[in-house]
């Protein structure tokens, strides 16, 4: 009895996401209930892969089942733990009947009871359609929009406040391009962001952002508004993108550098223009053979992201609820300096953290968002299965 109990209270993710779902699941909500043939199926799946595995021998097979393996097994996990627990419930309601053990069984029981509506929904919630690039890594982009030096500076600070929270993340930042502005800060700054799950967790951060505060250079102490959008693109190292010679032009061009010994004196940048889209992506190291394989990788972001963006749209009017339009140009947050406020429009959030926020403590506005998320895709499954 005691290890079904165990697995119930494991089974419940403690993240401030979990907290949200668990919060709506106290409000009387009926419980979901899986078909055992959709459950039976992912476990057929993980044996299968399991099994494959082990007889193997092409790498590249290899790759792909590992790949597999370590997506499904979470879902393999939550489905046997839940069907550990539904059996342990069976063996509770046989012991009822048993008068010295009646209470006992009771007890844990209740414990069950209260425990299996959580774990079905997080089942559902593993099971329910995800984000094909959800592990992925990323390419942010962050640009200075309507506001001059300010916007300049104000997207300097955004760029500043996700590097510091990849830094926590254990995730690696690098430069691929940047356009500092005059006062400071930069009027573009794109840049790689590896690790496990990057996408996954800043995808939602794509949109404008608005600043209100006070320059600097105001005399007068009046606020200013100034704004800066954000793009983050997965990147994709297994998606096939055509790319055929005759529908790029590929420039070199002389870098700028910071000066003296940094001055780049040869035409090593490299500008690639994809003449059907009109995307134009440069990369301005020291190596042009270096800067041409980036210019490349971040068109191939591009490209893709077009691809993924047009899925989104077909599937959007079939969606019952999503965070925010997913359009770019929509204005998602508001960082208030003088009330020291954030507040994210697409949910309603405000948090009176500016200064944490800013220093790369995002988390509690990116779980609140993937909660969101998270719910929507429940209400989808929900509809799916009647």
């Amino acid at each position: 009895m005691f290890d079904a109990l165990v697995i119930a209270r494991r089974s419940i993710d403690r993240s401030p996401a979990a907290a949200l779902r668990q919060a709506s699941r106290e409000q009387d909500t009926p419980p979901l209930r899986l078909p055992q043939a959709r459950l039976d199926q992912v476990l057929d799946r993980f044996h299968q892969v399991e099994a494959r595995m082990g007889a193997a021998t092409d790498g590249q097979e290899i790759v792909r089942l590992s790949k597999e393996h370590a997506e499904i097994k979470p879902v393999a996990d939550a489905v046997m733990a839940l069907a550990r627990v539904r059996a342990e419930m069976a063996d509770l309601d046989a012991m009822a009947a048993d008068p010295e053990m009646a209470e006992m069984a009771a007890e844990e029981l209740e414990a069950l009871n209260q425990a299996l509506p959580g774990m079905e929904r997080d089942v559902a919630l593993l099971l329910a359609p995800r984000d094909a690039d959800e592990n992925a890594s990323a390419v942010l982009e962050v640009r200075a929009g309507t506001g001059g030096d300010e916007a300049a500076l104000f997207a300097g600070d955004l760029f500043r406040m996700y590097s510091r929270y990849a830094s926590t993340r254990g995730w690696r930042v690098e430069i691929d391009s940047a356009t500092e502005g005059e006062a400071g800060g930069y009027k573009e700054i794109i840049a790689t962001v590896t690790g496990e799950g990057v996408f996954g967790r800043l995808k939602f951060e794509s949109g404008v952002h608005r600043v209100q505060r006070v320059p600097t250079t105001e005399a007068g102490g009046r606020i200013h508004t100034s704004a800066a959008t954000v793009a983050v693109l997965p990147e994709v190292e297994d998606v096939e993108i055509e790319i055929r010679d005759q529908d790029i032009r590929i420039d070199t061009f002389r870098a700028s550098g910071s000066g003296g010994q940094h001055v780049n004196k040869t035409d090593s940048a490299v500008r690639i223009t994809h003449m059907p889209s009109g995307i134009v992506v440069t990369s301005s190291e020291k190596s042009q053979h270096v800067n041409r394989d980036k210019a490349m990788k971040n068109l191939r972001v591009r490209l893709y992201d077009i691809q993924r963006q047009e899925k989104d749209q077909a599937r959007s009017s079939a969606r019952k609820s999503q965070v925010g339009s997913g359009d770019r140009s929509e204005r998602i947050r508001t960082y208030n300096f003088p009330q020291g406020r954030v507040t994210d429009h697409r949910i309603g959030l405000t948090l009176h953290s500016l200064p944490q926020i800013l220093e790369g403590d995002i988390d509690p506005l990116l779980n609140a968002l993937i909660a969101e998320d998270q719910a929507a895709r429940l209400a989808d499954l929900e509809a799916e299965l009647g």
